[in-house]
């Protein structure tokens, strides 16, 4: 999507949800709502190629045919404040029912983004606010904020799309709501500048601050932890060694504990002050210790390209 702006809550619930799989012969409903403008068409869009049969704005009064087992295929549905007689509480009444009816697997996802990208969102595609048709977008914002807050705290997943691509959502969503079984959790490993702010989507996050900082060096200040160079200079380290054995002895009953409580999807998160250096190499590191245990990994390093400043 676009880039943060604002601090604000953890873009995931802290234990994650299970995939959709882990109930095999129940048929999986995701309701997808959340701020305007933070991504539910895309979000629907991501679904339906999931397999996922994707309904957008969905009145409420027809959510109550989604019950008695009458469904063909795995559903998606987007029900925000766009939605005809829509309100907090009528949505959580009929997720109530939805989620006592044992032919379906009922999730909602809630999602959200800060309040200065919503306005440039807003602005940029010139559309107006459902809740601010003849006001600033902003007091929209506000007000859509309170009207969902209730639903937001009984969301199963909340995944802030300030800071996160297309690309990032995909992979999150594939974790959370594929439809296929999958015998082990899908690992995302992500480096990351704390100038910049913890990553939302984080389930572990590990701090690579205190290694010696290849910044000093004028030698190795333009490269990035992907150099040889770089790399030589961290495992130089007399720290590097016991934190990245430290690092393989958590995991490595922590993997299986997660996967075992129906965990599908977990993002690892190295930090350093300026994401270039010793974050990148750390990630890299831990993503191909991951790989040589037979693990599905993807890297991801979110701040590398933001410029050269002081790792």
């Amino acid at each position: 999507m676009t880039q943060q702006a604002a601090p604000e809550a953890p873009a995931s619930s802290a234990g994650g949800i299970a995939s959709i799989a882990s109930h095999p012969e129940r048929l999986p409903v995701v309701l997808v709502t959340g701020l305007s403008g933070a991504g539910h068409t895309t979000a629907l869009k991501i679904l339906e190629d999931l397999g996922y049969e994707a309904v957008d704005n969905l009145p409420l009064t027809l959510m109550d045919g989604l019950a008695g087992g009458k469904l063909a295929r795995p559903l998606a549905v987007g029900v925000d404040s766009r939605t005809r007689d829509f309100s907090a509480s009528a949505l959580s009444e009929r997720l109530d029912r939805l989620t006592h009816d044992p032919a379906l697997d009922v999730k909602l996802l809630f999602l959200i983004c800060s309040d200065e990208v919503l306005r440039r969102r807003f602005t940029e595609t010139r559309r107006r606010h459902p809740l601010a048709l003849d006001r600033p977008v902003a007091d929209g914002i506000r007000q859509e904020r309170e009207l969902l807050a209730p639903l937001r705290e009984r969301a199963d997943l909340v995944i802030d799309t300030t800071d996160l691509a297309i690309g990032d959502l995909k992979h999150l969503l594939q974790g959370h709501f594929r439809i296929e079984a999958a015998p082990a959790a899908a690992i995302t490993v992500m480096s990351f500048s704390y100038r910049n702010g913890l990553p939302r989507e984080a389930d572990l996050v590990f701090d690579a601050r205190f290694l010696a900082n290849p910044h000093y060096r004028d030698s190795l200040r333009p490269l990035t932890g992907k150099d040889a160079a770089v790399a030589n200079f961290i495992e130089a380290d007399p720290g590097w060694d016991p934190f990245f054995a430290a690092l393989g002895n958590l995991l490595m009953p922590l993997l299986p504990r997660f996967e075992r409580e129906g965990k599908s999807y977990l993002t690892l998160a190295v930090g350093c002050t300026g994401g270039r250096h010793r974050s990148v190499f750390a990630a890299e590191r831990l993503a191909q210790w991951l790989r040589a245990q037979g693990r599905h990994v993807s890297l991801r390093h979110r701040d590398l390209d933001r410029g050269a400043g002081e790792d």
